[in-house]
């Protein structure tokens, strides 16, 4: 197989996408845990809740696959949720709760933009709806039986 080097742009948007994951991947366990415990909640909650989500895509991102960094964009959301959230109601750990906003939205646009990027690179593509439309209504009159 064949590799594909990948453009500066490419490379910034993956660098943008890692720098998040990993920022995320050091903050979340070390404030949960060490700077500001939560108290009420099992730390096994607390792993399962808001570590385990970020251990999903490790195995894409280090096989570099660009199809990881488009679904990883699903579990990203839980952080923003999290930290627009904690916003409104913990305004006396801001500092903490704009780290999680910056690397969350660090790695949604370094993934968002690396995974269109590369998969451009590579020839990869999602077909339209339009086309899969077109292509079962030529499949289907194709099998009608002819009164």
């Amino acid at each position: 197989m064949t590799s594909v080097e990948k453009k500066p742009l490419t490379k910034r948007f993956q660098n943008m996408a890692l720098t998040g994951y990993i920022g995320l991947l050091i903050l979340m366990p070390l404030w949960l845990f060490v700077l500001s415990p939560r108290e009420g909640h099992s730390l096994g909650f607390m792993f399962t809740v808001y570590i385990l989500p970020l251990l999903l895509p490790l195995r894409g991102f280090i096989k570099d696959n660009p199809y990881t960094y488009a679904w990883a964009n699903f579990i990203v959301l839980i952080y923003f949720l999290h930290g627009f959230t904690l916003l409104w109601i913990a305004t006396d750990e801001l500092v903490w709760v704009l780290l999680e906003l910056l690397f969350a939205s660090l790695m949604f646009v370094g993934c968002t933009y690396y995974a269109k990027h590369r998969g451009q690179e590579l020839g990869l593509r999602i077909r339209k709806l339009k086309q899969d439309l077109a292509d079962e209504k030529e499949a289907h009159e194709y099998t009608k039986d002819p009164d």
